[in-house]
């Protein structure tokens, strides 16, 4: 059967300014701030955390690898732990890939449901109109 996707949320997130970690094995390492933002998806929505963080390895190949540790908070109060390894090629808002797998930790309880299931996304810039990213989520079914 051919898997098909549902989106699960879209979240706005206000980053901060990356700042240059140095040169490491697999190549140039950044870390960017999450500063905080807003999701909303057809069975959930509220607001992500400031606190979180998303460290980037530039390799030599070009290809960016992205891997952001954060939080939402559901407008009932339950707190959502995102994970999101991205992997991104080019610079080009037409022909850029940029792709992710999300694995996304919550209490039992009425958002457990994106525990059991597999989350993919997409990532793109809001700049130059502000220093924030869109980030799309879908349940892989």
């Amino acid at each position: 059967m051919t898997p098909a996707l549902t989106l699960a949320w879209t979240a706005e997130v206000e980053i901060g300014e990356k700042q240059d970690l140095g040169n490491g094995p697999l190549g140039r390492c950044f870390i960017v701030p999450i500063l905080g933002g807003t999701f909303a998806g057809p069975r959930l929505r509220g607001r992500v955390l400031a606190g979180g963080a998303d460290r980037q390895l530039l390799r030599a190949d070009g290809v960016r690898e992205f891997d952001a540790l954060y939080e939402m908070r559901v407008d009932d109060g339950t707190v959502i732990t995102v994970r999101n390894r991205v992997l991104v090629e080019g610079d080009d808002p037409r022909t850029r890939y940029a792709r992710s797998v999300v694995r996304a930790e919550v209490a039992v309880g009425p958002h457990a449901w994106i525990t059991r299931r597999v989350l993919v996304g997409t990532l793109e810039s809001l700049r130059p109109e502000r220093p924030a990213v869109r980030v799309t989520v879908y349940v892989l079914d």
